[in-house]
């Protein structure tokens, strides 16, 4: 994506699971939609046009992706379901299919393989370091969204952006209730257990939300460098690179001019997932050119330069902790920080599903016909994980959960929404 200027193009990705479609135990058998070269080889990568599928780390989830940077969301969606019933198929020959949502909500992570092919020395080191028979490495999927950048200014003007976004995004987009069986107390259990996931170099991480920093030196000093130094004792060989290292809830690809943004919760179908990313990047471009912000009662109207200025200086730290609110409680989060609001064009207090509301008011023409109509039907709806919550409640049978997650399984095969078709 390098040399692409800010807005101009972006690229996705899609991680689901593969499942028994009876049972939906996990099967480790991306083996067979990625299937093997002339020479009878396994692959670990393959694509069908502008759609790239891959493995990463463990054996029983798949990636759909974007096999080259794409400059339009027209049409995305469709490609997508293309290529996920096209994997369905193969998968349907040896009673599988893929499963959406973020976390398996009876999976036992022990029970996890690591892909036994391309790359699996690091993998292996992985799971040296962490152990990755958790729940925050067996038992997570999610949509990243990649945003090209060229330069350390339109970098900044990103970064910024994106660093006041991440806390909303569980209102929007989480999926992830469930784990062991039962209610987890969080809508967005995926980010707390991604919050704690390497906890034994509490660097790789950091708090979630990204540093203050805006330029390459300062993301250099105040991550790279940091995560560089933790990870040295454990990682004598150096096979892990600090660019994939790096696990904040957005990671600034300096190698390819992207920033790629990590905290979106698989959703049910692929009109779901670019539905989310699209408001995305609209809410983004809205942030970044002041389109939403409204001075507080009584303020004096701002300049540019201190507008900017001020979208440098969020506290991490509190933006934290919103991010942990919003795993819990998702759209029902209460947010009464004046000077967040007013970023959004709002005032007083309100929940996050109404600033996301409100925003989606004020963009939805930045949308293509297709995500908008889909947005307007989730927000109604309220986040997957809210809906998954409704129909199941705190401790749900096993035949429930296999109710209930098979009708998810149905949805990504016809690329519709959970609870309102």
């Amino acid at each position: 994506m390098s040399n692409y200027k800010i807005w101009e193009r972006f690229g996705v990705e899609m991680e689901f699971m593969i499942v028994d479609r009876e049972t939906l135990q996990v099967l480790p058998r991306a083996d067979i939609p990625l299937g093997k070269d002339k020479d009878g080889n396994q692959l670990s990568d393959v694509e069908y046009d502008d759609i790239g599928l891959s493995n990463e780390l463990v054996s029983h989830v798949l990636e759909f992706k974007c096999a080259h940077p794409k400059s339009t969301f027209d049409g995305l969606g469709k490609r997508f379901f293309h290529e996920i019933r096209r994997a369905n198929k193969k998968l349907e020959k040896i009673g599988a299919m893929l499963l959406p949502s973020a976390a398996h909500p009876f999976m036992d992570p022990a029970e996890m393989q690591l892909w036994p092919y391309d790359c699996n020395d690091i993998y292996q080191t992985y799971d040296r370091i962490f152990n990755c028979k958790g729940h925050g490495w067996a038992n997570l999927q999610s949509t990243h969204l990649n945003l090209s950048f060229d330069g350390d200014d339109e970098f900044g003007e990103l970064h910024a952006a994106i660093r006041l976004l991440l806390p909303l995004i569980p209102a929007i987009a989480a999926s992830s209730p469930y784990l062991d069986s039962k209610y987890t107390g969080f809508k967005d259990a995926r980010i707390e257990i991604y919050r704690h996931n390497q906890d034994k170099v509490p660097e790789i991480a950091g708090l979630v939300i990204p540093e203050k920093a805006y330029t390459y030196d300062e993301y250099n000093t105040q991550i790279f460098d940091k995560v560089k130094k933790a990870i040295a004792p454990y990682d004598p060989e150096h096979l892990l690179n600090h660019f994939f290292l790096n696990s904040r809830g957005a990671i600034a690809r300096f190698d390819r001019g992207a920033i790629e943004i990590r905290l979106v919760d698989i959703q049910e179908c692929p009109n779901a997932d670019i539905a989310i990313v699209e408001m995305e990047v609209a809410t983004l471009k809205a942030i970044a050119n002041g389109r939403l912000f409204k001075p507080a009662a009584g303020c004096a109207p701002v300049t540019a330069k201190t507008y900017r200025e001020m979208l440098r200086d969020f506290d991490t730290a509190r933006l934290s902790e919103m991010l942990t609110q919003t795993s819990r409680d998702a759209e029902n989060t209460v947010i009464d920080w004046p000077e967040f609001l007013a970023v959004f064009g709002m005032s007083g207090k309100c929940t996050a599903g109404e600033l996301w509301k409100h925003v989606f008011h004020i963009v939805k023409g930045d949308l293509t016909e297709v995500s908008e109509s889909t947005l307007e039907k989730m927000l109604a709806r309220g986040t997957l994980s809210s809906a998954l919550y409704c129909a199941l409640g705190d401790t749900p049978s096993r035949e429930d959960f296999v109710r209930e997650y098979g009708k998810l399984a149905d949805c990504l095969a016809h690329n519709r929404l959970y609870g309102l078709n």
